[in-house]
C-alpha cells in the first residue's frame, strides 16, 4: 500500500516544481496557444499561453512510477506498464498535433487521417497486448469480456475486443479533448476519476481471487489490481500539481498533448481493471460534453438548427453569461456527483455478489 502514497506523492511534487519550468521553457520558445475566432471573447486573452503542458504530468506519471518501484523495490507489473504506455502513446500523437500547430502555424495540426492512425496503432497494440502476459492463474492484464463492476457476459473474441478496446480509448481521448476548453476543467475533473480508480484498484487488491481464493463471485479476477492503483494515483498526484498551474487563469495549458494522453490512462484503467461500462458513470463529465458535441452536430445537419449555443456545452453556458469560474465548478461538481454515484454502484455490485 506504500506504492500508492509514494507514487501520488511523487507525482504532485513533480508537476508542482517542474510545470513552471516548462512554462518558462515554452514561454521563451514562442510556444503559445491558438484561440478559435469563434469562441467567447473572452478566450481571447489567452491567446499565447503557453501549451503542451501535457508534457509535464506525462512525464511526472512515468517518473513516479518508477521511483516508486525503485524505493519500494517492487517490480512493475504488464497491466501497469501497458496503462502507462497507452497514455504516453496518446501523449505523443497529441504532441505532435500540438507541435504542428505552433511550429507550422497550421491551426488544425495533425490532418484528420494522420491523427487518427496514430491513435489507431497505439490503440491496437495496447489491446492485442493487454490480452496477452497470463500469470501464473492464467489471467491477461485485459479480458475478452465486457465488463461493469466486474466481467459479465460471454466471451466476444479477440477481434471483436480489440473493436471493444478502440472504441473505449478514441471515445475516451476525444471526450477529454473536448472538455479541455476551460482553465482547469478537464484537469479537476481527470484528477476526480483517477481519484476514483485509485481506490478501485486498492478495493479489487483486497478482494482479490488471489488473495481469497474461496470468497466465490464476490472476489475481483483482476491481473493486477494494486498496480493499476499505483498507477492511478501517479495520475492523480500529477494531475493536482499541474492542477495549481492550470486553473483560471491558466498559466499553461494541456494541450492535445495531455488531454489524448490523458483519455486513454482513463480508458486503459477501465480495460484493465474490469469496469469498462463503469467508466462512462466514473467519468459521466466527459460523455455529457461529448454527447452535447453529438448532439449539436445531429440537429444541425438533419434540421438545420443548432440545440445550443456553442459546443462543446461547457461554452454554450458561457455564451449564457456564465463566467469561466463558475462554469468550471459547477461543472466539477457534476463530475464528482458522478464519481459518487459510480463509486457506490462498484461497492453495491460487490456487496450483492457477497
Amino acid at each position: 500500500m506504500r506504492q500508492v502514497l509514494f507514487s501520488g506523492a511523487i507525482g504532485l511534487f513533480l508537476t508542482l516544481i517542474g510545470t513552471p519550468l516548462l512554462i518558462k521553457l515554452l514561454a521563451r520558445k514562442g510556444y503559445g496557444q491558438f484561440i478559435r475566432d469563434d469562441g467567447p471573447r473572452s478566450h481571447g486573452s489567452k491567446k499565447g499561453t503557453p501549451t503542451m503542458g501535457g508534457i509535464s504530468f506525462i512525464l511526472a506519471t512515468i517518473i513516479a512510477y518508477a521511483l516508486t518501484k525503485v524505493i519500494t523495490s517492487s517490480d512493475p507489473t504488464f497491466s501497469g506498464v501497458l496503462v502507462l504506455f497507452l497514455f504516453a502513446g496518446m501523449g505523443l500523437v497529441g504532441f505532435l498535433d500540438d507541435y504542428i500547430k505552433i511550429v507550422k502555424q497550421r491551426s488544425l495540426g495533425l490532418r484528420a487521417k494522420a491523427k487518427m492512425a496514430g491513435q489507431l496503432i497505439v490503440g491496437i497494440a495496447f489491446a492485442v497486448l493487454s490480452l496477452n502476459f497470463a500469470d501464473a492463474r492464467n489471467q491477461t492484464p485485459a479480458s475478452d469480456r465486457l465488463s461493469f463492476t466486474q466481467d459479465f457476459g460471454w466471451q466476444i473474441g479477440p477481434v471483436i475486443f480489440v473493436i471493444w478496446a478502440l472504441f473505449m480509448i478514441l471515445a475516451m481521448s476525444n471526450g477529454v479533448n473536448l472538455t479541455d476548453g476551460l482553465d482547469g476543467l478537464a484537469t479537476g475533473a481527470s484528477v476526480m476519476v483517477f481519484g476514483a480508480y485509485t481506490f478501485i484498484g486498492v478495493w479489487q487488491f483486497q478482494e482479490s481471487c488471489a488473495n481469497q481464493p474461496t470468497a466465490g463471485p464476490a472476489c475481483y479476477e483482476v491481473r493486477d489490481p494494486l498496480d493499476l492503483a499505483v498507477v492511478a494515483s501517479a495520475l492523480m498526484g500529477a494531475c493536482f500539481g499541474f492542477l495549481w498551474w492550470n486553473t483560471s487563469p491558466a498559466k499553461i495549458f494541456m494541450g492535445d498533448t495531455g488531454s489524448l494522453a490523458l483519455g486513454g490512462a482513463l480508458a486503459g484503467l477501465a480495460i484493465c481493471s474490469r469496469t469498462e461500462l463503469l467508466l462512462a458513470i466514473l467519468g459521466g463529465l466527459f460523455v455529457l460534453i461529448t454527447m452535447s458535441v453529438v448532439i449539436q452536430v445531429g440537429s444541425f445537419r438533419l434540421t438545420g438548427r443548432r440545440v445550443f449555443r456553442m459546443a462543446p456545452l461547457q461554452h454554450h453556458f458561457e455564451l449564457k453569461g456564465w463566467s469561466e469560474v463558475l462554469v468550471v465548478v459547477r461543472f466539477w461538481i457534476i463530475q464528482g456527483m458522478c464519481v459518487i454515484f459510480g463509486i457506490g454502484i462498484f461497492y453495491a455490485g460487490w456487496r450483492a455478489a457477497k
